[in-house]
């Protein structure tokens, strides 16, 4: 048995709604034990031997029947500390946390799509791929708001099936993965 985060993509966004409690609920109902939820933005610790691909799966199928249709991405304690190892931002996790985001991806991320993004942004933000996960430092506390990034990624035909967290999510995501099974 062990700990793994499930993150879900666009949860308690543009009115797709669902109460951490009920997230809470559908994991125990799918056999998994102590589910334990971060924030009201789809974060869900739980304890399982099923494989990051079978919770997916399994919780993506479950939260169809409960009416809210997304996709959902696992990470076990291994991987999210290597997420945080990979971090090519230590200075802005240090200066602005909550403006360097974590993207979260199913394969690998593909490597052109940096490029092709050049034709679309030249902003001041920073990206970086490392595996699955694309890196974004937004910069200091305007960043984020005043950003065209996100329709330019989208102009770019950057993988629509993906999640992002902020890196203080990730961060206290890994510490409770840490937690003994």
């Amino acid at each position: 048995m062990t700990r793994k985060a499930a993150l879900l993509r666009g949860v308690n966004l543009g009115g797709r709604k669902l109460l951490m409690a009920d997230l809470a609920a559908i994991c125990t109902d799918l056999g998994y034990r102590e589910p334990t939820t971060l924030l009201a933005s789809g974060n869900v610790v739980l304890v399982t031997e099923d494989g990051a691909s079978e919770v997916e799966t399994a919780l993506e199928a479950a939260l169809a029947r409960f009416g809210l249709a997304t996709d959902v991405f696992v990470r076990g304690s291994a991987e999210l500390e290597k997420v945080i190892d990979a971090n090519p931002f230590p200075e802005a996790v240090e200066d602005h946390p909550s403006h360097v985001l974590v993207t979260f991806h199913r394969e690998p991320f593909p490597p052109d799509a940096l490029h092709r993004l050049r034709a679309f942004h030249d902003g001041a933000e920073r990206l970086s791929v490392v595996g699955r996960e694309l890196f974004i430092d937004f910069g200091g506390r305007k960043g984020m708001r005043a950003s065209k990034l996100v329709t330019a990624m989208r102009r770019a035909r950057f993988p629509a099936v993906a999640t992002a967290r902020n890196w203080n999510t990730v961060r206290k995501l890994a510490a409770m993965l840490r937690t003994e099974a």
